[in-house]
């Protein structure tokens, strides 16, 4: 069934048709059934009594997982109203700028809106672009996704939850991850509020006072990002060294004449000469590493497993730069682990919690990233191993990870309260997380007829979003641990495990385990004893020397955190570009705001 499933979605995705659209739609109302009689049947059994660990465990995972309890209409209603939450993100298109006639409105999120925010420095057309996709899928989709709470609250319930967030937790197997969660984001805050000032104070330097208030919260639209969540995209305006900035190796990959299949061959070489797996014949045959000429697919990357333990592919549209570089070390991460836990049961063929796959693999560019890397397979020259060059890698490494950190933790925090709590004040209560964790708001008011957390394609498509907060904390115990096994001496950011066999070892271990065992028990296989659950340590070590550097940047700032005026919480005007109080929040909103601004946690 796995297989026909992922042959159905690979044929539309690299050919988009409507006839493969039909298919790829049948072969997954099929999966629905097949998945809702193994839950229904799974359910039958007092598993909970079996002796045997492993067939108790499958079980577990069965009876656990999906929403099979519900009664076939409801099911039914829940898979379309997701399906259409989803189409209305994906066809959505918003007019450009403009005061001209006719004006075409064919903006879609990718390029288009996306470029822009990443590359325009124009106040106003950010804020045009920001405002624009949340009105265009927003509204479409909020009473859709009213009766998708519902409803997956509903298959909760009967699977002996509490609601949806508590089944979501479940996936961890650790009665206290919420508040595991909940600790690690409290030692990690202090260093985003680091970054958040410094930031701030060159935002504000470029855009001025009155648009970005110096020890306030951050305009959400210029941030380089649709969501705000990687403030990468900026690095021209916060670079503190510009003559130090990190080699770009795009320019020598073209002048050696690399091609996508090189890119490609280089990734693999990269975990061979660790002792691990090369990738079989079938991905060299099967996989589209180039843009198709001939036909539509989809381009973003992703990798494959087709569940027969020979097929695995990569989906993507290869361009020669250093960054599609990096991305095909991650991909072929994901496929690395494939090969790795192939041998086990198809249940337990994933990661050991629904955030490994991407800690594994983006631990892995940990290394690949450094300029010790890019040098030892010929992409560079000279290593510039001064000062200022450290501090600007960090930095923009910073921009990326650090910077994701509350926006990845919060997602879920607000979907786990709507969840337990009710719709209501839905869409303050997104702007009240995004406040309180991340320092930002939105550029204009937003009231209750909005719905902007339908802007994230994750809350749409019905995935869940804490892995990628497990995974920021966790690829960095990970790296660790490699870089320890590895031999390395020095500072954990200039860490580079290739050609390490200790290394390879070690992570070979880690992921031929699959999801057979819980992921703490992993974790201390991965970390050789030294943790057996999440640890904000080793990411507080990687960034140690840009945290006080930063702390110097800051120490003429008034705050290092974002603070109220007047004793109220203020959003920005649209159209005086100045201030105005609670625009458009309810009081129960207001009042624990107020609350929260007239004490001193962010003195």
């Amino acid at each position: 069934m796995c297989n026909q499933v992922m042959e159905a979605q690979w044929a539309f995705t690299t050919n988009i048709t409507d006839y493969n659209k039909k298919r790829m739609v049948e072969a997954m109302n099929l999966q629905s059934k097949f998945d809702r009689v193994s839950w229904k049947r799974a359910t039958s059994f007092s598993w909970t009594r079996l002796p045997d660990p492993v067939a108790r465990r499958q079980l577990r995972l069965l009876t656990t997982r999906g929403r099979g309890a519900l009664s076939d209409n409801k099911y039914t209603e829940l898979q379309q109203l997701i399906q259409e939450m989803k189409d209305i993100y994906t066809s959505a298109r918003v007019c450009p700028q403009s005061d001209l006639a006719p004006v075409y409105c064919d903006s879609r999120l990718e390029p288009e809106l996306t470029h822009t925010l990443a590359h325009s420095r124009d106040f106003e057309e950010q804020l045009h672009v920001w405002r624009a996709w949340r009105d265009a899928v927003g509204p479409p989709i909020r009473n859709k996704y009213i009766r998708y709470v519902e409803l997956i609250n509903e298959a909760a319930k009967l699977n002996g939850f509490r609601d949806a967030g508590d089944q979501q937790k479940s996936q961890y197997e650790d009665e206290g991850f919420g508040q595991q969660i909940t600790e690690i984001w409290s030692s990690l805050s202090p260093l985003y509020r680091q970054l958040h000032a410094y930031v701030r104070r060159k935002l504000a330097d470029y855009y001025g006072p009155r648009r970005v208030r110096p020890d306030g919260p951050i305009p959400a639209h210029i941030l380089g990002n649709m969501w705000g969540q990687s403030w990468k995209n900026i690095f021209d305006i916060v670079l503190p060294y510009p003559g130090k900035r990190r080699a770009d190796v795009t320019p020598e990959m073209l002048r050696q004449g690399y091609t996508p299949l090189r890119m490609f061959q280089t990734a693999e070489e990269f975990f061979t000469s660790m002792g691990l797996k090369p990738m079989p014949v079938e991905f060299w045959h099967k996989s589209m590493l180039e843009r198709p000429t001939d036909r539509v697919a989809a381009c973003k990357a992703s990798a494959w497993d087709f569940c027969n333990r020979k097929d695995y592919r990569i989906k993507q549209c290869t361009e020669v730069t250093m960054d599609q570089l990096l991305t095909t070390h991650h991909e072929m991460t994901h496929i690395q682990y494939y090969l790795q836990y192939a041998e086990n049961p198809i249940l337990f063929r994933d990661g050991a919690n629904p955030a490994f796959h991407e800690a594994v693999s983006d631990a892995i560019l940990l290394s690949v990233t450094t300029p010790r890397h890019m040098h030892r397979i010929g992409l560079l020259n000279n290593i510039t191993d001064d000062y200022e060059t450290n501090i600007n890698f960090l930095l923009e490494m910073a921009l990326d990870k650090v910077a994701y950190l509350p926006f990845a933790y919060l997602v879920d925090q607000w979907r786990w309260s709507i969840f337990s709590d009710g719709v209501e004040g839905i869409n303050a209560r997104w702007w009240e997380l995004r406040l309180h964790h991340q320092g930002v708001i939105p550029p204009v008011s937003r009231g209750e007829s909005d719905f902007d957390p339908a802007a994230k394609y994750h809350i749409v498509a019905d995935q869940p979003y804490m892995r990628y907060f497990v995974s920021l904390v966790l690829q960095f115990q990970i790296h660790e641990a490699l870089c320890q096994a590895a031999g390395h001496i020095g500072t954990l950011h200039t860490c580079d495990i290739y050609r390490s066999r200790e290394a390879g070892r070690l992570l070979s271990e880690t992921m031929s385990i699959g999801s057979s065992r819980k992921w703490t028990e992993v974790v201390k296989i991965a970390t050789r004893g030294r943790a057996s659950r999440l640890d904000a340590r080793p990411m507080l070590e990687y960034f140690s020397p840009l945290l006080l550097w930063l702390r110097v940047q800051n120490r003429d700032e008034r705050i290092v955190g974002w603070s109220r005026i007047k004793e109220k919480f203020l959003w920005l005007n649209e159209a005086a570009g100045s201030w105005s109080p609670y625009l458009g929040l309810p009081k129960w909103v207001k009042k624990p705001l107020q609350r929260y601004w007239s004490t001193s946690i962010h003195k």
